[in-house]
């Protein structure tokens, strides 16, 4: 029997808009009154509004507004305002933070990175203010607060990439630029720098967390689909009264894998180890630099990796190269090779001549 299996929609629902629960006194009113649009309704839910940005959004917007501003105003600076150039060089634009010589100081000339310093300041004020916003709004509906300490893991990570570990290094220049490829270039010369993160083993939880969650989404998300005809989308429902599409999701995995969730730990599962991703980076990130310089060596110290192993072969940095060659006296002096057709010196007033002038001849056969 054929099954759907296209990433849209196949339901739109349409009735009158949901305005949610009203809200406590003292919030400022939600805006706009909602209404639909197809094509969010092939993604996810149709309706679009009324939103809730309250003081704390609004403040959050305006913070990130700001921060994005800056970073795109000294890019297009750097480029001598020229808007061809802005967009075709886009990727490789930057917004770099103060130079070592700064150290930590908090006050940087701005031409010096100190509108590197402004932006983070905004930028961190806006990440901030969104948490404090998706807590508060959490608690206002009665919810769980899960999402926010979710966030507060990611912003974790943020904050270690761009004050924690800086502060404790004692230098701004250890954080990282604003800016796509410079950014991506930060991370690479950065696992160079410390003797590669691949031995970081935080890096390593983090790396695995990573690819765990994306398995964990897929298993469930899959599983899901294929008893939906059941009514499996109905979760919350069926982790207290089990139907027949949890009964069939369960029983499948039993006999794959010899396991299997429930319609709760699965949530569970995917919640922790999404947190722990960047927890886990975070951690890895502030050790680097400031308790481990090179990880590869601190690896091989604590048997977690193995040494290079021996290849007999000399390594030329270290000795010295064998010169084939012997130095013999020639006759006459020979002009610089960039004298063109002067000659050297001035014979008329007397100047001295040059010295003789040796150069290498082929060893012969057999010496």
């Amino acid at each position: 029997m054929g099954a759907y299996q296209n990433i849209f929609t196949q339901v739109q629902l349409r009735s009158a808009p949901e305005f949610g629960a009203p809200l406590p006194a003292g919030n400022d009113p939600r805006i706009g009154r909602g209404k639909y649009h197809y094509w969010a309704g092939k993604l996810g839910a149709a309706q679009i509004g009324p939103f809730y940005l309250g003081k704390l959004g609004l403040a959050s917007f305006i913070c990130g507004f700001l921060a994005f501003e800056i970073i795109g105003l000294n890019m297009w600076a750097s480029v001598n305002w020229d808007p061809v150039q802005f967009v075709r060089q886009l990727p490789w634009l930057a917004l770099e933070p103060p130079g070592p010589e700064w150290g930590f100081k908090l006050f940087v000339p701005l031409a010096q990175g100190g509108w590197w310093q402004i932006t983070g300041f905004l930028l961190t004020c806006s990440v901030l203010l969104w948490w404090a916003r998706t807590y508060r709004r959490a608690r206002a509906l009665g919810m769980g607060t899960h999402v926010a300490w979710a966030f507060a893991s990611a912003i974790w990570l943020f904050l270690v990439i761009g004050f924690i570990r800086p502060f404790f290094m004692g230098s701004w220049s250890e954080s990282v630029p604003f800016g796509i490829f410079p950014h991506l270039d930060w991370t690479a010369a950065f696992s160079i720098r410390y003797g590669n993160l691949f031995y970081n083993p935080f890096h390593a939880l983090s790396i695995a967390f990573l690819y765990g969650s994306t398995l964990l989404f897929a298993m469930h998300g899959a599983t899901i689909l294929a008893v939906s005809r059941y009514g499996g989308e109905r979760e919350i429902e069926q982790i207290t009264d089990r139907g027949t599409a949890l009964e069939r999701a369960a029983l499948f995995w039993r006999w794959t894998m010899g396991f299997n969730a429930t319609m709760e730990s699965v949530h569970r599962w995917a919640w922790w180890f999404a947190v722990l991703t960047t927890l886990t980076g975070g951690i890895g990130i502030l050790l680097t630099g400031t308790v481990v310089d090179n990880w590869y060596l601190w690896a091989v110290e604590h048997h977690y990796a193995e040494s290079y192993p021996s290849t007999n072969v000399a390594d030329p940095s270290q000795s010295a190269l064998p010169t084939p060659y012997k130095l013999v006296p020639l006759s006459g002096p020979v002009a610089p090779a960039d004298a063109g057709a002067l000659p050297v010196g001035n014979a008329a007033a007397g100047a001295p001549a040059p010295a003789p002038v040796v150069q290498p001849a082929p060893v012969a056969a057999g010496r």
